[in-house]
Protein backbone atom coordinates (compact mmCIF):
# COMPACT_ATOMS: atom_id res chain seq x y z
CA UNK A 1 0.00 0.00 0.00
CA UNK A 2 1.70 3.59 -1.27
CA UNK A 3 1.42 5.96 1.43
CA UNK A 4 -0.03 9.74 0.97
CA UNK A 5 2.78 11.97 0.79
CA UNK A 6 3.74 14.88 3.65
CA UNK A 7 2.38 17.49 1.96
CA UNK A 8 -1.47 15.34 1.31
CA UNK A 9 -1.24 13.94 4.94
CA UNK A 10 -0.98 18.17 6.76
CA UNK A 11 -3.20 19.44 4.18
CA UNK A 12 -5.75 16.62 4.96
CA UNK A 13 -5.19 17.53 9.07
CA UNK A 14 -5.66 21.36 8.22
CA UNK A 15 -9.22 20.49 6.26
CA UNK A 16 -10.25 18.54 9.43
CA UNK A 17 -9.45 21.60 11.51
CA UNK A 18 -11.51 23.62 9.20
CA UNK A 19 -14.89 21.36 9.96
CA UNK A 20 -14.80 23.04 13.25
CA UNK A 21 -15.10 26.47 11.86
CA UNK A 22 -18.20 28.26 13.11
CA UNK A 23 -17.92 30.82 10.51
CA UNK A 24 -20.93 30.66 7.84
CA UNK A 25 -19.28 32.55 4.61
CA UNK A 26 -15.93 30.16 4.53
CA UNK A 27 -14.35 27.45 6.41
CA UNK A 28 -11.08 27.61 6.97
CA UNK A 29 -8.54 24.85 8.69
CA UNK A 30 -4.55 26.05 8.94
CA UNK A 31 -1.41 23.09 10.72
CA UNK A 32 1.32 24.99 11.45
CA UNK A 33 4.22 22.12 11.11
CA UNK A 34 8.06 22.34 12.20
CA UNK A 35 10.49 18.97 11.51
CA UNK A 36 7.52 17.08 10.36
CA UNK A 37 5.50 17.33 13.57
CA UNK A 38 2.33 19.52 13.81
CA UNK A 39 2.91 21.94 16.65
CA UNK A 40 -0.54 23.76 16.20
CA UNK A 41 -3.99 24.10 14.54
CA UNK A 42 -6.70 26.37 14.05
CA UNK A 43 -9.36 27.19 12.28
CA UNK A 44 -11.61 30.28 11.85
CA UNK A 45 -14.23 31.16 14.74
CA UNK A 46 -14.84 33.49 17.39
CA UNK A 47 -12.90 34.20 20.51
CA UNK A 48 -12.97 32.11 22.97
CA UNK A 49 -16.54 31.62 24.59
CA UNK A 50 -17.78 34.93 22.14
CA UNK A 51 -20.76 34.30 20.29
CA UNK A 52 -20.27 32.62 16.92
CA UNK A 53 -21.24 33.05 13.63
CA UNK A 54 -23.51 29.47 13.38
CA UNK A 55 -25.53 31.11 16.14
CA UNK A 56 -26.18 34.35 15.37
CA UNK A 57 -24.86 34.46 11.72
CA UNK A 58 -21.41 37.02 10.54
CA UNK A 59 -21.34 41.09 11.64
CA UNK A 60 -19.42 41.93 8.13
CA UNK A 61 -18.49 45.25 8.65
CA UNK A 62 -16.97 46.74 5.12
CA UNK A 63 -17.29 42.77 3.47
CA UNK A 64 -15.71 41.50 6.12
CA UNK A 65 -16.29 39.38 9.24
CA UNK A 66 -14.86 40.81 12.19
CA UNK A 67 -16.57 38.47 14.75
CA UNK A 68 -14.11 35.81 13.75
CA UNK A 69 -10.27 35.26 13.93
CA UNK A 70 -8.95 33.49 10.72
CA UNK A 71 -6.97 29.64 11.45
CA UNK A 72 -4.07 31.25 10.40
CA UNK A 73 -3.90 33.69 13.22
CA UNK A 74 -5.19 30.99 15.74
CA UNK A 75 -2.15 28.32 15.24
CA UNK A 76 0.10 31.04 15.92
CA UNK A 77 -1.92 32.75 18.60
CA UNK A 78 -2.16 28.88 20.04
CA UNK A 79 2.10 28.69 19.62
CA UNK A 80 2.25 31.70 21.36
CA UNK A 81 0.17 30.82 24.27
CA UNK A 82 2.06 27.19 25.05
CA UNK A 83 5.70 28.95 24.10
CA UNK A 84 6.05 27.23 20.92
CA UNK A 85 8.53 28.63 18.40
CA UNK A 86 7.52 29.02 15.06
CA UNK A 87 10.81 30.31 13.37
CA UNK A 88 11.49 27.73 10.45
CA UNK A 89 8.29 25.63 10.52
CA UNK A 90 5.51 25.83 7.59
CA UNK A 91 1.73 26.17 7.40
CA UNK A 92 -0.75 24.28 5.60
CA UNK A 93 -3.82 26.50 5.29
CA UNK A 94 -7.22 25.32 3.44
CA UNK A 95 -7.19 28.17 1.31
CA UNK A 96 -4.58 31.37 0.51
CA UNK A 97 -3.87 33.55 3.28
CA UNK A 98 -5.51 36.96 3.68
CA UNK A 99 -3.19 39.95 3.75
CA UNK A 100 -3.05 40.35 7.37
CA UNK A 101 -2.66 36.39 8.00
CA UNK A 102 0.79 36.65 5.36
CA UNK A 103 1.76 39.20 7.66
CA UNK A 104 1.56 37.37 10.40
CA UNK A 105 3.06 34.13 8.85
CA UNK A 106 5.62 36.43 8.45
CA UNK A 107 6.45 38.26 11.67
CA UNK A 108 6.50 34.54 13.49
CA UNK A 109 9.79 33.21 11.09
CA UNK A 110 7.26 31.10 8.95
CA UNK A 111 9.06 29.66 5.81
CA UNK A 112 6.66 28.44 3.75
CA UNK A 113 3.02 28.80 2.90
CA UNK A 114 0.81 25.45 1.23
CA UNK A 115 -2.15 25.72 0.56
CA UNK A 116 -4.94 23.84 -1.40
CA UNK A 117 -7.57 26.49 -3.03
CA UNK A 118 -6.82 29.99 -3.89
CA UNK A 119 -9.15 32.52 -2.55
CA UNK A 120 -8.93 36.05 -3.39
CA UNK A 121 -4.94 35.62 -3.35
CA UNK A 122 -4.10 39.24 -2.67
CA UNK A 123 -1.40 40.95 -5.21
CA UNK A 124 0.61 42.30 -2.06
CA UNK A 125 0.39 39.41 0.14
CA UNK A 126 1.99 37.38 -2.71
CA UNK A 127 4.70 40.33 -2.97
CA UNK A 128 5.28 40.54 0.42
CA UNK A 129 5.62 36.46 0.86
CA UNK A 130 7.90 37.07 -2.19
CA UNK A 131 10.32 39.14 -0.70
CA UNK A 132 10.46 37.76 2.68
CA UNK A 133 11.66 34.31 0.69
CA UNK A 134 8.71 32.79 2.02
CA UNK A 135 7.90 29.92 -0.14
CA UNK A 136 4.39 29.33 -1.68
CA UNK A 137 3.05 25.59 -2.95
CA UNK A 138 -0.25 25.09 -3.96
CA UNK A 139 -1.23 21.42 -2.82
CA UNK A 140 -3.81 19.36 -4.77
CA UNK A 141 -6.21 18.56 -2.55
CA UNK A 142 -8.29 15.16 -2.30
CA UNK A 143 -10.61 14.46 0.35
CA UNK A 144 -10.42 10.65 1.12
CA UNK A 145 -13.56 8.71 1.34
CA UNK A 146 -14.08 8.94 4.81
CA UNK A 147 -14.38 12.58 4.63
CA UNK A 148 -17.15 12.53 1.54
CA UNK A 149 -18.86 10.24 3.65
CA UNK A 150 -18.57 11.89 7.14
CA UNK A 151 -19.62 15.58 4.78
CA UNK A 152 -22.54 13.56 3.42
CA UNK A 153 -23.63 12.18 7.10
CA UNK A 154 -23.52 15.53 8.21
CA UNK A 155 -25.93 16.54 5.05
CA UNK A 156 -28.37 14.01 5.98
CA UNK A 157 -28.42 14.80 9.94
CA UNK A 158 -29.22 18.74 8.77
CA UNK A 159 -31.62 17.46 6.29
CA UNK A 160 -33.70 15.28 8.72
CA UNK A 161 -33.60 17.95 11.39
CA UNK A 162 -34.86 20.04 9.41
CA UNK A 163 -38.07 17.39 8.15
CA UNK A 164 -38.62 17.19 11.97
CA UNK A 165 -38.67 20.67 12.39
CA UNK A 166 -40.80 21.03 9.87
CA UNK A 167 -43.29 18.60 11.56
CA UNK A 168 -42.71 15.60 9.17
CA UNK A 169 -44.19 12.26 10.25
CA UNK A 170 -41.94 10.60 12.27
CA UNK A 171 -42.46 7.14 10.15
CA UNK A 172 -41.67 9.00 7.11
CA UNK A 173 -38.06 9.77 8.68
CA UNK A 174 -37.94 6.66 9.84
CA UNK A 175 -37.83 5.44 6.68
CA UNK A 176 -35.66 8.11 4.63
CA UNK A 177 -33.17 6.95 8.12
CA UNK A 178 -33.51 3.41 6.63
CA UNK A 179 -32.89 3.79 3.28
CA UNK A 180 -29.55 6.21 3.91
CA UNK A 181 -28.36 3.63 6.48
CA UNK A 182 -28.85 0.94 3.97
CA UNK A 183 -26.87 3.43 1.35
CA UNK A 184 -24.15 4.17 3.79
CA UNK A 185 -23.67 -0.09 4.01
CA UNK A 186 -23.49 -0.88 0.77
CA UNK A 187 -21.49 2.03 0.28
CA UNK A 188 -18.63 0.28 3.17
CA UNK A 189 -18.87 -2.96 1.45
CA UNK A 190 -18.40 -1.86 -2.30
CA UNK A 191 -14.92 -0.16 -0.78
CA UNK A 192 -13.69 -2.80 0.65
Amino acid sequence: MKRISWNHYFMAQSHLLKSRSTCERLAVGAVIVRDKRMIAGGYNGSVSGGVHCIDEGCYVIDGHCVRTIHAEMNAIIQCAKFGVATEGAEIYVTHFPCLHCTKAIIQAGIKAVYYSEDYRNDPYAISILDEAGVRKVKVEYQPSVQEKTHDTESLLDELFQKLEENNTAPEEIKKLKTKADQIFQNQQHSIK
